[in-house]
């Protein structure tokens, strides 16, 4: 038994191939995170959602003033079969209803902020007290 022991093959690799298996290894390891780029990215998570939401509602909001104002001052009416009153009342309504979604996408925003603030308080406020020792 002690002779299997001693006649195992060793095998060292070459400085060139060593560095060439950590560079591969660094492709395949997930990458270390330090404790103030978290709390960046965090922080960055909680900004871009709100700013998606409420970039969202706008764009919503403006589609739709956009399609009030063709209908109320264009002949848009005629290729739907509206009387030009009807399409005007109609076109002020919708532009009316993208207004509204227009002036509430703020409001979303810090809401969405708070909500998600909310969320991640927790974990920032303990990186943070961490990182201040």
């Amino acid at each position: 038994m002690e002779k299997k022991e001693q006649e195992t093959f060793r095998y060292t690799y070459s400085a060139k191939e060593q560095e060439e298996i950590q560079n591969i290894r660094r492709k395949y390891a997930a990458p270390e995170e330090n404790k103030m780029e978290y709390i960046r990215r965090l922080d960055r998570g909680v900004t871009q959602k709100a700013e998606i939401a409420a970039l969202v509602l706008g764009v919503i909001g403006v589609l739709f003033l956009g399609l009030g104002m063709s209908l109320a001052m264009s002949d848009l009416s005629g290729m739907l079969g509206f009387s030009q009153s009807m399409a005007l009342l109609i076109g002020i309504l919708i532009g009316s209803i993208g207004i509204a979604l227009v002036c509430l996408a703020y409001p979303l925003y810090n809401y969405v902020i708070k909500k998600e603030r909310a969320k991640i308080s927790p974990e920032i406020l303990r990186l943070t007290e961490e990182l201040m020792k």
